[in-house]
C-alpha cells in the first residue's frame, strides 16, 4: 500500500487589509512576502510566511461582510498562532521595537520559553525558544 504524504499549506489570516496586515507580518514579526497577486474587484491572493521555504504560510483574507465581525477572534480567547524562534530575546526585542505589546513576561515550561503577545487585531500568539 501506498502511504499519502501530506503538508498543511495555508491558514486563513482575517485582515481588515492587505496592505496593514503584510506590514505588521514584516514588521513585527520579520514574516517574508511569498506572494501577492491581484485577483480582481479588490481581491488579492496574499502568502505571508516565516522565511522563503516555509511549508506553511499564512493566506491574508480581507473580511467583508459578515466576516468584519470574526476579525481578531481567530481561537476565541484561546491562543491561536505558535510562533517558534531560535532566538527568544532577539526575537521579543523586534517585536517591541515595532510595537508589539507581551501580555506576560517570558517564562520557562518543559518546552521552552514562552510568552504571550496578541497581533494587530487582537489574536493570541505565543512566541517560544523551544528546548
Amino acid at each position: 500500500m501506498r502511504m499519502t504524504r501530506n503538508n498543511l499549506a495555508l491558514i486563513t489570516y482575517l485582515a481588515r487589509e492587505y496592505d496593514e496586515a503584510i506590514a505588521w507580518f514584516q514588521d513585527a514579526l520579520g514574516f517574508v512576502l511569498l506572494e501577492d497577486t491581484d485577483m480582481g474587484g479588490g481581491k488579492r491572493w496574499v502568502r505571508m510566511g516565516a522565511h522563503e521555504k516555509a511549508e506553511t504560510a499564512f493566506l491574508i483574507a480581507r473580511a467583508v461582510d459578515d466576516q468584519v465581525s470574526q476579525i481578531g477572534a481567530a481561537a476565541g480567547a484561546r491562543v491561536a498562532y505558535f510562533l517558534h524562534t531560535s532566538d527568544f530575546e532577539a526575537q521579543a526585542g523586534r517585536m517591541r521595537a515595532a510595537g508589539v505589546t507581551f501580555e506576560e513576561r517570558p517564562r520557562v515550561e518543559l518546552y521552552g520559553k514562552v510568552a504571550v503577545f496578541r497581533d494587530l487585531y487582537g489574536n493570541k500568539w505565543d512566541l517560544i525558544e523551544p528546548t
